[in-house]
């Protein structure tokens, strides 16, 4: 469970929140609820966006419920050490498709004293740990995990099922290239499509042993 921590003015060190789960979970959502607290409190917040996220708005942070909030696009993690020096609160989004330095700039944030909160997918579309996600959430203080609703069985989703053919480690997209899924779901749309592809497979074959070139 996740509870807001308070400034310890005797204590120098800030800490690491992770908000992950699937495509359409909330995650943003939550992201953007705890910094606008933050800037409520008159605190100096940044918030960071990887420069390849341009579906809403090329700098705002937008969820799918249209909340938004002002953000930097980087293209590297490096970047953000430099441009968050003097911050309070340190928001990242979409924090799976930065390189690995993202961890240790979110630790030496942390250990200057910053209050770090970073979003991101856990999984990927193949149900993978995804990118930094997980050593992230090994480092973080508190760790929140929230999840969609399965579009199949109405139960609680926690993977992103790709719709499209694209086996792209990294591909953008809403409603109509993915859908949140259940676990039990999930394991029956993944066997549906090794089951295809072997099909095609066996078709190819099938077709090349009937070609005269063969």
């Amino acid at each position: 469970m996740f509870l807001e921590n308070t400034v310890n003015n005797k204590e120098q060190f800030g800490w690491i929140e992770v908000i992950c789960g699937s495509m359409f979970s909330g995650k943003t959502e939550e992201l953007i609820r705890r910094l606008k607290r933050a800037q409520f409190a008159k605190l100096k917040v940044e918030i960071f966006k990887p420069i390849v996220d341009n579906r809403y708005h090329e700098d705002k942070v937008i969820s799918h419920d249209a909340n938004e909030i002002r953000s930097t696009p980087v293209p590297a993690a490096a970047n953000i050490r430099i441009l968050a020096d003097t911050c309070d609160v340190v928001g990242i989004d979409e924090a799976q498709f930065f390189d690995d330095e993202i961890v240790t700039v979110c630790n030496d944030l942390a250990n200057k004293g910053v209050r770090v909160v970073v979003a991101g997918l856990d999984m990927d579309f193949k149900g993978n740990p995804f990118g930094p996600m997980p050593a992230l959430m090994a480092t973080a203080e508190y760790v929140t995990k929230v999840h969609a609703i399965c579009t199949r069985t109405g139960n609680l989703a926690n993977y992103s099922f790709r719709k499209s053919n694209n086996n792209d480690l990294v591909m953008l997209g809403e409603v109509e290239e993915y859908e949140p899924l259940s676990r039990a779901a999930f394991f029956k749309a993944m066997l549906r499509e090794k089951i295809k592809k072997m099909d095609v497979e066996a078709e190819e074959l099938r077709s090349n042993a009937k070609s005269p070139d063969a």
